[in-house]
């Protein structure tokens, strides 16, 4: 805005005292001071407000102005509530200096002023900055000479005073401004997903608020679509949420101007051609892995499969120089009606997971292969070559590592009727391992199935233990065999509020040690004592047994 249109709106109250052909200075924001030197808050352009505090004496007038030209201010406007008429050494002084000076009416406060021009200055900037985003949405498409979402993320800082980010739906770091200071933390950012997640999965309409903490900030979210075509698998809404970016602005969108929300939903726009781009870069790797897979499935000869993996490994890893390991991993989501193909949400959610999320940016997952049959992902993961010095034990992906960071944002966006599990096979050193190597972690991922939550997964390492047998129970058998062992304490924790239930798990937990079990559930020795008595009463069993443990133990893990 100029400053011409602060004498055209009555309400202000202003008054013009000095400065009649400077008039035509934008004014890019104001700010109220009774400092004698506020340079160290000014950056130029402002209208400033003060009531005169500042000055002591007639000699203070020049100094005073001088800084505030220095600093680049577009005027100063002096209140007439203290002083009653502004002092003629201060009219001196600004017309000495050509700095437009305004004297304010006693019956107006600062404030009234300070709504009005950062009413007026903010939705100029809104128009200029989406006439950006226009432009730049129209340079993405056409292709990559606009910069990337960061550029628009930067614009939304610089001239909205908005910090931005772009987060994938396990809440990892996509884009944001480069000036705007730190991201919020992981632990932040997997909880902004989740609130995410599961506002779309609840039919909200966005943009959604969420406020972290309670003396935290307010993030308000925007989903991004509608960026071209929609992500495979998103033909069903459930399997499109997964798979969705999220545009997320510390502050609170619920009273802003219809004019603002258009604007940031032209930067989701824009976000979404970058997902999109994301989306098509990653078909050369898809295909090399559904290629590797269907070789593998089909039981193809090792030098085929070899020979497959050597035109991989340049692309998945460049420069690495020698073949690397392999390692498997299997996703599968299932949804309760069971008439979803699940592939493509696995396939989107699997190369999410298995992205580092140290590496911001959409490339982070670019090394990743991730093919999909009708109900499952399976990734080909490459592992840098073990050195001979290694000690034996085998490095690469480790089943809970992979859910911990993304646990809370999945279980959101599944709730309700969606699962999701994960195996994790051991890493193999050429191409005759693979197929074993599928097997492993599609037999892993039954385990994880078997296990309660949304969000499941199982390692190799867990093939060698009793868990591997448990999914292969059949239904009617585990029933029948937690409710003869377990049923009679279920009943009588209800009736008698005893908790032999928990006092059963920590004493198994503790492998029998009466002082550890009593410590752990802060009770004295013999009533932990007479616990175990009543659940031994109560089942016909003897707790001192090895075989009577390991019943109760494997009921436990059954129930």
């Amino acid at each position: 805005m100029r400053l011409r249109a602060l004498l055209d709106t009555d309400a202000l109250g202003l008054r013009l005292l000095g400065g009649e052909d400077e008039l035509d200075r934008p004014v890019r924001g104001v700010m109220t001071t009774d400092l004698r030197d506020p340079s160290r808050y000014l950056s130029g352009g402002e209208l400033v407000l003060t009531g005169l505090a500042w000055r002591r004496g007639a000699a203070d007038s020049e100094p005073f102005v001088r800084i505030l030209v220095q600093a680049g201010v577009a005027a100063l406007a002096a209140g007439e509530a203290e002083l009653g008429d502004v002092p003629e050494d201060l009219v001196v002084a600004c017309a000495r200096h050509r700095l437009p000076l305004f004297a304010v009416h006693e019956s107006v406060a600062f404030a009234t002023i300070t709504e009005h021009v950062v009413r007026q200055v903010s939705g100029e900037r809104a128009g200029d900055l989406a006439a950006v985003v226009d432009r730049h949405r129209r340079m993405m498409t056409s292709g990559p000479a606009g910069g990337g979402p960061d550029v628009v993320l930067d614009l939304l800082g610089s001239d909205l005073d908005l910090r931005a980010w772009v987060l994938s739906p396990t809440g990892r770091l996509v884009a944001g401004p480069k000036a705007a200071g730190p991201a919020p933390s992981a632990e932040v950012c997997a909880r902004l997903a989740g609130e995410h997640l599961a506002a779309v999965r609840g039919g909200r309409r966005g943009p959604y608020r969420v406020a972290v903490g309670g003396l935290g900030p307010t993030y308000s979210l925007f989903p991004v679509r509608g960026g071209g075509r929609p992500p495979e698998g998103a033909g069903d809404a459930r399997a499109g949420v997964l798979s969705e970016w999220l545009l997320v602005v510390e502050a609170d969108a619920g009273d802003w101007a219809d004019e603002r929300l258009d604007l940031l939903q032209g930067v989701t726009q824009l976000i979404a051609v970058e997902r999109d781009r994301r989306n098509a870069a990653r078909t050369v790797r898809r295909r090399l892995a559904q290629e590797v897979l269907e070789l593998v499935q089909t039981g193809a000869a090792p030098a085929e499969i070899a020979a497959r993996l050597r035109v991989a490994a340049p692309v998945l890893l460049p420069g690495l120089g020698a073949a690397p390991h392999w390692q498997v991993v299997v996703a599968r989501v299932e949804w309760a009606d069971g008439e979803v193909s699940s592939g493509p949400a696995a396939q989107a959610l699997l190369e999410e997971i298995l992205a580092d999320p140290s590496a911001p940016g959409p490339e982070a997952a670019d090394r990743i292969a991730v093919a999909h049959s009708d109900d499952e992902a399976v990734a080909l993961v490459p592992l840098p070559a073990v050195s001979s010095e290694h000690d034996g034990s085998e490095a690469g992906l480790v089943a809970d590592a992979l859910l911990a960071a993304v646990r809370e944002p999945l279980s959101a966006g599944l709730d309700g009727d969606g699962r999701l599990t994960l195996g994790v096979s051991a890493p193999v050193h050429s191409a005759e391992g693979l197929r074993g190597a599928l097997e492993e972690a599609r037999h892993a991922r039954r385990v994880a199935a078997a296990r309660p939550g949304r969000v499941c997964a199982a390692g190799h390492q867990e093939l060698a233990s009793h868990v591997l047998l448990l999914p292969f129970v059949p239904d009617d058998v585990r029933r029948a065999f937690t409710a003869r062992l377990l049923d009679p304490l279920r009943d009588y924790d209800r009736r008698h509020r005893a908790e032999l239930i928990p006092t059963l798990e920590a004493f198994l937990d503790c492998d029998g040690s009466w002082t550890r079990c009593a410590s752990r559930l802060h009770l004295h020795v013999n009533t932990l004592r007479y616990r175990v008595g009543r659940i031994e009463q109560l089942t016909s069993r003897d707790l001192s047994r090895l075989e009577d443990k390991l019943d109760f133990f494997l009921a436990l893990r059954m129930s």
